[in-house]
């Protein structure tokens, strides 16, 4: 019968061939663009919601201390809290699609996802594109990338959401989040929270379109709802022109909130405070 180390071994042995099974798209470094669904296939990315952070167990799978991979070692951090880190985004999509992830859980290119190096498995992160302004809460529950200088692996309808999927990649800003962190909160909350902080300099953002026309649809709609101070602003981005519509200067907690509540009835997940 193998002794204790032995088992040791077989066991560290396992785990890294797991972590080498899991989705992590930095295992195969091609452009995953090619690997998009077909069209009208899965739910509109629009439509899936941001998962709500809540506490959960560290999953048996895909937490060692440390491993190894293409001959670089990862330690796993103890906790995500205060995790803040800029860098490049990719994502990934059906060559992975139902195949076992690092925590152990099949990968859905659909649901809101991701993968990191060393983040806890899972962790929730709001994911912010410094481009365009969206910005995401994904479930990280899996490892990678390990290609150059890339932080995160994004989901197919994650990458969507964002607007980063035809490029491919882009430049984000990566987010910890914990159940009580004050992004975790809804929108009414947490908008008055940021208008107490920022009266007089904050606008809420209600979403941001590559389509004037969009633009200007939604901004009839808030304004049926009695947002009166909407605005629509224009600027370049490395993808091009997008429309920006959003309300303000907010001048009190109260108004804040009333923004949020209309933001959550109409359904508009990346709708986000902006500080001038």
């Amino acid at each position: 019968m193998p002794g204790p180390d032995a088992l040791r071994n077989l066991f560290a042995i396992l785990l890294v061939a797991l972590l080498a099974a899991g989705c992590g798209r930095a295992y195969w470094p091609d452009d995953d663009r090619d690997h998009a669904p077909p069209p009208g296939s899965g739910p509109d990315p629009a439509s899936v919601n941001d998962p709500v952070p809540r506490n959960e167990p560290r999953s048996r799978y895909g937490n060692p201390d440390s491993y190894e991979v293409f001959g670089q070692t990862y330690y796993v951090k103890d906790t995500a809290e205060g995790y803040v880190e800029r860098g490049i985004a990719s994502w990934y999509g059906t060559k992975f699609h139902g195949r076992r992830t690092s925590s152990g859980e099949p990968y859905d290119m659909h649901a809101m996802t991701a993968a990191h190096k060393t983040l806890p498995l899972p962790t929730y992160v709001r994911v912010t594109h410094l481009e365009n302004g969206r910005s995401i809460i994904v479930r990280v529950n899996d490892r990678g990338p390990f290609v150059d200088d890339r932080i995160i692996d994004l989901s197919y309808t994650a990458a969507q959401r964002l607007g980063m999927a035809d490029a491919g990649t882009a430049p984000v800003e990566v987010r910890a989040l914990t159940t009580n962190h004050e992004d975790a909160q809804p929108p009414p909350a947490r908008f008055r929270n940021a208008a107490r902080e920022n009266r007089g300099r904050m606008h809420v953002q209600f979403g941001a379109f590559g389509s004037r026309e969009n633009a200007e649809n939604l901004s009839r709609q808030l304004r049926s709802e009695g947002v009166n101070n909407v605005s629509i602003s224009r600027t370049r981005t490395s993808s091009g022109r997008l429309f920006r519509v959003r309300a303000g200067p907010v001048r009190n907690p109260d108004e804040a909130e009333r923004l949020g509540r209309i933001a959550q009835q109409l359904g508009l997940p990346n709708a986000q405070v902006v500080i001038d």
